[in-house]
């Protein structure tokens, strides 16, 4: 049952995974694959708005994008991107990544084969992988400086784009783990969880939004 006191909770760890910060002129726009297309748009929008020379899409595909995504998640980010007035010549595809890390790691090997120095990255995600999208490329991409990007929704907006909120709420609280237990295990450089955000976590889980965690939550 989603309460009221689910749904604070909820928004607060929204909140929390939400970088806040301004688009400035990077070296380039990268888009991180997943489901969401909204990464694509906002990724065009960055790019067409002047804000970096050229714009990377990463992503191959895995069970919640294969069916939509059939050519994989670059490449449907891609034609996304020409479709929306993004020059084919200003765009590259990394089409292999099957998580965060790779999806960082690979897109980096494409922009120096490609010839492109890199000193500064629009990181564009789902508006809940902000946070995360950031700490993983300060581990895996620690010399770039990363501003993080997403689509311009609240938890509210979201939802109702998803039309499914307990859904939201899992993957809310997925990724919250993720950031909790990420860092021993090297994928991130873990960024501080406040005290009330924790426990907005642990009450969560406790109300059953489990179904993205990756192993038992502690």
């Amino acid at each position: 049952m989603i309460t009221e006191q689910v749904r604070a909770d909820a928004r607060l760890v929204w909140a929390y995974h939400r970088m806040e910060h301004e688009p400035r002129p990077c070296d380039v726009v990268i888009g991180l694959g997943s489901h969401d297309l909204g990464v694509a748009d906002v990724a065009a929008g960055l790019y067409l708005r002047g804000l970096a020379p050229v714009a990377l899409f990463t992503g191959g595909n895995s069970p919640t994008t294969r069916a939509r995504m059939p050519r994989g998640e670059a490449v449907h980010y891609g034609e996304r991107a020409i479709a929306l007035g993004v020059p084919e010549d200003a765009i590259l595809l990394e089409p292999r990544a099957s998580n965060t890390g790779e999806n960082i790691a690979f897109s980096r090997t494409v922009l120096a084969d490609a010839g492109h120095s890199v000193s500064s990255v629009l990181l564009v995600s789902k508006p809940y992988e902000e946070r995360r999208a950031h700490a993983t490329a300060r581990k895996v991409w620690p010399e770039v400086e990363v501003v993080s990007a997403s689509a311009l929704v609240d938890y509210d907006g979201y939802v109702s784009a998803l039309g499914d909120e307990r859904l939201v709420i899992d993957m809310l609280v997925g990724t919250l783990q993720r950031l909790i237990t990420y860092p021993a295990l090297g994928f991130l450089v873990g960024p501080p969880v406040p005290p009330g955000v924790r426990a907005a976590f642990e009450r969560l889980c406790a109300s059953g939004f489990v179904s993205r965690l990756s192993r038992p939550a502690r």
